[in-house]
């Protein structure tokens, strides 16, 4: 068994002169590189080590540059501080450079005359009726690290004719239970196209934007339903739309991510 994600994580306390550095293991790597929702939720706990008493995270960009894995340096800058949000940059470093760049907006709560929620969830089967994602052959490493449970739709590389798919995902490790390590957990489904490969081909993500719809998101079993769609797929890239929710079914966040395909 690998490095536990809070037991990773918990190098990043403290920062030295040249930012926070961290050595990603084995255990998490996804190809070449370190799996992406890793390294966005090490570019949040950065942030929020360097600029303490932000308010709840709203929203976060990342862009997946290049590959970078081992040992990295991570580099974190407030971009504006504003009445109500504060966006912050992560920037984190390998040794071919720059890897991944996440913006990160944080935002108090407001009165507001709105209070609504329009996405219910899917209709999906039940965690202990779902088929485990980890009994297959040839997964990323990183994807041990996590239990995830096919509950409705295409299943990754299957040849089907699905353009979605619909998971109960939940980390491994019970202690992983902030924001940083909700971030983590929501890039884990394989993109919803992987249902019509033939076969296994390599899949890249390039580029994540994720609205985060709760101060306090909390679910029972550690288990978040999640729905991905595939919108378009073409030129050798597809875009998609991704859904969380709690296990009581309260909509927790909204993503969209690009992805580039080699099939």
């Amino acid at each position: 068994m690998g490095v536990v994600y809070t037991d990773l994580m918990a190098g990043l306390a403290s920062a030295s002169d040249g930012g926070f550095a961290l050595t990603i293991p084995d255990s998490w790597m996804q190809g070449r590189s370190t799996y992406g929702g890793l390294s966005a939720a090490i570019g949040l706990k950065a942030a929020e080590a360097s600029f303490p008493n932000l308010p709840p995270l709203r929203s976060m960009q990342v862009s997946f540059i290049g590959p970078v894995g081992g040992d990295i340096t991570i580099k974190t800058e407030l971009l504006r501080q504003g009445r109500s949000v504060t966006f912050v940059g992560a920037d984190i470093y390998g040794e071919k450079g720059l890897g991944a760049r996440s913006v990160f907006a944080f935002g108090q709560a407001r009165p507001s005359l709105f209070n609504e929620r329009h996405l219910p969830a899917p209709q999906a089967s039940a965690p202990d009726d779902a088929l485990l994602l980890q009994k297959h052959e040839g997964l990323a490493k990183f994807a041990y690290n996590f239990s995830t449970y096919i509950a409705g739709g295409g299943v990754p590389f299957s040849d089907s004719k699905d353009i979605e798919s619909v998971y109960w995902v939940r980390h491994n490790d019970d202690q992983a239970n902030d924001m940083a390590a909700l971030i983590a957990l929501a890039d884990m489904p394989p993109p919803a196209l992987s249902a019509r490969f033939p076969e296994f081909a390599p899949i890249s993500s390039m580029t994540w934007h994720v609205n985060v719809l709760t101060d306090a998101p909390h679910t029972d079993d550690g288990l978040w339903l999640m729905r991905v769609f595939a919108e378009d797929a073409k030129d050798g890239y597809s875009s998609q739309d991704m859904t969380m929710w709690s296990k009581a079914g309260e909509l927790t966040m909204t993503m969209r991510q690009s992805v580039a395909i080699f099939v």
